[in-house]
């Protein structure tokens, strides 16, 4: 990752953050995004605390044009974005989000619009501010964090699981029609990581015992597995690789 630059939505906790850390360890800068101003500066100060090259800046993925402006004023600080990472997600900065999702049937478009807005709109807006650039340049690497509700389905999360199965949808379109032009387009697909967007549920542990018989690997994931995945996917050792879906899973859905 040396010498890139990177633009991680979401970035100012949890998976984001860790994802942040490791493409500042491999030697990228990184535009640390998060709706939270104070939590992208946090994660921007401790790269800069260990040599490396961030900026924090705000930005709600919901809107184009302050996403468009976002990405101008991190180039502008640290040079054209080489890499994205789309991992802004949940119903956007409400917190624990997902442990408080009632039976489908019982919400209407006012529910459903926070999470198809972050979910995929958020992932369509961040694309379309940096791929200029990057057909322009002839190199990019995007890279869309999605969930197995988007793979599987999940009862609960079925407007969350269509948004992200929407943005795979899109991933894959996408690739086909920017691989002429040096860039990827991946995805990885998570089950439950051990987040602070999750801890309120997985702290019960009656609740995290039953959880936990629906994965091979008898733990939950760490931001450190998404990161890995995330981190090769936006490096160029995956530079034949792409329009595919990496599920970081502990074995919780096992599909071809």
């Amino acid at each position: 990752m040396t010498d890139r630059v990177a633009l991680v939505t979401g970035a100012g906790q949890g998976v984001g953050r860790q994802v942040a850390l490791h493409i500042a360890a491999h030697g990228g800068a990184v535009v640390v995004n998060d709706y939270h101003l104070d939590r992208a500066e946090s994660v921007a100060a401790e790269i800069t605390g260990q040599g490396g090259r961030a900026v924090g800046l705000r930005c709600d993925v919901t809107d184009l044009d302050a996403v468009t402006a976002m990405v101008a004023q991190g180039a502008e600080r640290l040079g054209p974005i080489d890499v994205l990472v789309n991992n802004a997600g949940n119903a956007g900065p409400a917190e624990n989000a997902l442990d408080r999702t009632p039976p489908f049937w019982e919400t209407g478009p006012k529910d459903w619009e926070p999470w198809i807005a972050t979910n995929f709109y958020g992932v369509l807006h961040s694309c379309r501010a940096v791929l200029p650039g990057m057909v322009e340049r002839g190199y990019g690497r995007v890279v869309s964090v999605i969930s197995d509700a988007g793979r599987t389905g999940e009862p609960h999360l079925a407007v969350y699981g269509g948004a992200k199965a929407g943005a795979a949808g899109f991933s894959r379109g996408l690739a086909k029609a920017v691989g002429r032009h040096g860039i990827t387009v991946n995805c990885v697909a998570l089950s439950t990581i051990n987040t602070p967007g999750v801890a309120s549920v997985i702290a019960d542990p009656e609740v995290a015992r039953k959880a936990l018989r629906s994965y091979v690997v008898r733990r939950f994931g760490e931001p450190t597995d998404a990161a890995n995945a995330v981190l090769f996917l936006a490096s160029d050792a995956a530079s034949w690789v792409t329009g595919q879906t990496y599920p970081v899973n502990g074995g919780y859905a096992i599909t071809p």
